[in-house]
């Protein structure tokens, strides 16, 4: 059964309002997690940003890869960001919790094509390690044919491509066991404290949505 996130007492009716849903949040460990951002050109930069903001406030490592090599990535509202390393050197070094696909339609668009990142992907999905998607990326998931048949949701123009393979939902971020998807830029705090929550805990989450303000 699909519930609503409950971080504290201050998200519970943000959450409700916003129609979250989740159906398990992983055992939580204090030790200090890891996690992989995959950086395409024409990724949507408030979606990048966000999450690593909110991440790295988590106490989360993180650490960007570019799918195109370590060159400066212009994104899609010409933001231009530099990644730390190349997607053939995450490759090789898979010692990460979670992986990252920010949206944009072109930068979301490199990401179903490269070879790379769907190897990368399903070594995540086969190790049941946390695989987060926003915007328009879910359609990178479908195309290297990962997770099929989890509830997920998207940036809603790509709804109808996405419909046959999963069971979508309407609503900010869904949670389906190690699948994390969220619909665009102005949810892309509330899928950013999903996986705070995921990789340290309710509690870190809820800290950081004070600290930020995130209220209604």
């Amino acid at each position: 059964m699909l519930k609503t996130f409950n971080f504290c007492n201050n998200f519970k009716p943000l959450f409700n309002n916003l129609r979250t849903e989740k159906r398990f949040i992983g055992t939580k460990i204090m030790s200090k997690k890891r996690a992989l951002i995959l950086l395409a050109s024409g990724a949507e930069e408030m979606e990048f940003v966000t999450a690593a903001d909110i991440l790295v406030r988590g106490g989360v490592d993180v650490v960007v890869a570019g799918v195109g090599g370590k060159e400066l990535v212009k994104c899609s509202r010409g933001v231009k960001i530099q990644p730390e390393i190349s997607i053939s050197e995450a490759c090789r070094c898979l010692n990460f919790d979670a992986v990252i696909l920010p949206g944009g339609l072109e930068g979301s668009r490199a990401l179903a094509q490269s070879a790379e990142v769907g190897k990368l992907l399903k070594e995540f999905e086969c190790g049941k390690k946390i695989i987060a998607a926003i915007c328009a990326a879910p359609t990178a998931l479908q195309a290297h044919k990962i997770g099929f048949g989890s509830a997920i949701t998207s940036y809603p123009s790509v709804k109808n491509d996405l419909i046959k393979d999963y069971n979508y939902k309407e609503c900010n971020v869904v949670v389906d066991c190690n699948i994390i998807t969220s619909r665009g830029p102005a949810t892309a705090i509330e899928f950013a404290l999903a996986l705070v929550e995921m990789l340290v805990s309710a509690e870190k989450a809820c800290q950081i949505s004070k600290d930020l303000l995130y209220t209604t």
